[in-house]
This record gives C-alpha cells, sequence and structure tokens, in this order.
C-alpha cells in the first residue's frame, strides 16, 4: 500500500505521452499540406539594350523637350525630367529616337547633347517624314487689311506743249536814200559844207 501513488503518476505519463504523439503528427501533417506541388519558376533578366538618362545642362533645368520630330521647329509631345531614363532606338543626325508613349506610334525625340547614351551604340535611322512645324505661321486677312493703305488716285499734272518761238528777221537795205549817190559821198560833201560855213562865219565875224 506504500507504493499506490505510484500508477496514477504513471497513467498520467502515459496519457501526457499520448497527447503529445497526437499533437505531432497534426503538425507534420499541416506542414505536409502546405508544402506546394507544382514548381518554382526560374526568373532570369534580359539585356536593357540601349537607353538614354537627361543630364542637368544647368543648375536651373529641371527638365528637357520630348518632340515628335529631330528638329526644333517640330512640335513638343511632353518632357523628360533630370536623370530620367528612357529606351533608345536609333539616331539621326544630333537627335535620338526614344521610346515615349505621348508620341506619334510610341517614339519621340530628344537632342542628343541633353542626354547621355548607355548600353551601346544606336543605329542610324533614315530621314524621317516632314513633320509639322510647332508654329504654323498664319496671317488673318481681316487683320491685314487695316494696315492696307491705299493710296487716293491724283491726277498727274498734263504738259501743254509751247508755241513755237517766232525769231523776227531784218532785211537790209543796199541801196542808197538819194536816189543811188553813195552815202559816203554825202558824208564828205556835208562835212565839206560845214568847214565852208565855219570860214565864212570866221571872216563876217572880223
Amino acid at each position: 500500500m506504500k507504493y499506490r501513488w505510484i500508477r496514477p503518476i504513471i497513467f498520467v505519463f502515459f496519457m501526457l505521452l499520448l497527447l503529445g504523439i497526437s499533437l505531432t503528427g497534426q503538425v507534420e501533417a499541416g506542414l505536409t499540406a502546405q508544402q506546394p506541388t507544382g514548381s518554382i519558376p526560374t526568373v532570369t533578366s534580359t539585356p536593357r539594350g540601349p537607353y538614354v538618362i537627361v543630364n542637368a545642362i544647368t543648375a536651373n533645368d529641371t527638365q528637357i523637350n520630348v518632340r515628335a520630330g529631330p528638329s526644333a521647329l517640330t512640335e513638343k509631345v511632353g518632357v523628360l525630367l533630370v536623370d530620367q531614363s528612357a529606351n533608345a532606338i536609333g539616331r539621326y543626325g544630333d537627335w535620338i529616337q526614344i521610346e515615349y508613349v505621348g508620341g506619334p506610334g510610341g517614339k519621340a525625340w530628344v537632342y542628343a547633347n541633353y542626354v547621355t547614351l548607355y548600353g551601346g551604340s544606336l543605329p542610324l535611322l533614315e530621314p524621317p517624314p516632314t513633320s509639322t512645324p510647332n508654329v504654323t505661321q498664319t496671317i488673318d486677312p481681316t487683320w491685314a487689311a487695316q494696315f492696307l493703305i491705299t493710296p487716293d488716285a491724283t491726277r498727274l499734272p498734263t504738259f501743254t506743249e509751247p508755241a513755237p518761238l517766232e525769231i523776227p528777221t531784218y532785211t537790209t537795205e543796199t541801196g542808197s536814200p538819194l536816189g543811188g549817190v553813195p552815202m559816203g559821198l554825202i558824208i564828205i560833201g556835208l562835212g565839206a559844207l560845214g568847214i565852208f560855213l565855219a570860214v565864212i562865219a570866221l571872216i563876217s565875224g572880223r
């Protein structure tokens, strides 16, 4: 009777052992159910290829323009921020074609001096079709008509030809007024008569 307490202890120990074995089996079953049955795909990276990163031209520049064609006169379709990257497609002159959602056909152009190219060289592209200029100069006819000055029609002075100049003509008379007596002889005679009358006047005065 001295060892009656041994049986309860052995019974409790045996029950705890059964309970532990039961819990261990449930845990192993749960872990087995959670294991994936399929294969895990292997992720492999592919080379990106050529791309450009926007440079900081000056301290105040935060972005560059993205245009529809390789010219500063073409339409602006968006911007790229400094340090932003874009996949490069090709090159034409001083411009690089990039992948850009806002551009025609998902492509656009940036000025090569504003970006840095990485990942290899770019192929040379054929000259693109002429794009629409960024600014189309149009003239409003109504507005332009305000600056058109129409001169009033004035009558030019008429030229009247003067009357012909009449030049008087003189006739030279070669004849003598005393019926053919030479003029010189008449003058000599009058001179002699004058001298004669002067002599007579002197004589009479004495």
